[in-house]
């Protein structure tokens, strides 16, 4: 039984950190490929190109936002945010919340 509960750690903690580096991977993506479409101000808004969409589509989004603080939203304006995940196809389910969005 202890050996199980031993597997099973090892399994957690291997799943957690894989997930961690995928959601460090995308963050420096997204700030590669679409913090000028994001960042402030407000408007205008621009339209994302193809490399930063093809980051949105990839990304794993739930985990990003996780990640968004109050500091994160002095920088990247949330408007742009879900206009730049409207654009590319990937928005956000109605509802959802993204920082303090």
């Amino acid at each position: 039984m202890a050996k199980l509960m031993c597997l099973c750690f090892i399994i957690l903690t291997i799943a957690v950190a894989v997930s961690a580096d995928e959601c460090e991977g995308d963050r420096r993506a997204m700030i590669k490929e679409c913090a000028k479409y994001q960042q402030w101000p407000a408007n205008p808004k621009l339209d994302p190109s193809d490399a930063c969409c093809a980051v949105w589509q990839k990304a794993n989004i739930p985990c990003l936002c996780a990640g968004v603080t109050k500091e994160k939203e002095k920088i990247y304006c949330m408007e742009k945010v879900a206009y730049v995940a409207n654009f590319c196809k990937k928005p956000f389910p109605h509802g959802y919340k993204c920082g303090s969005k």
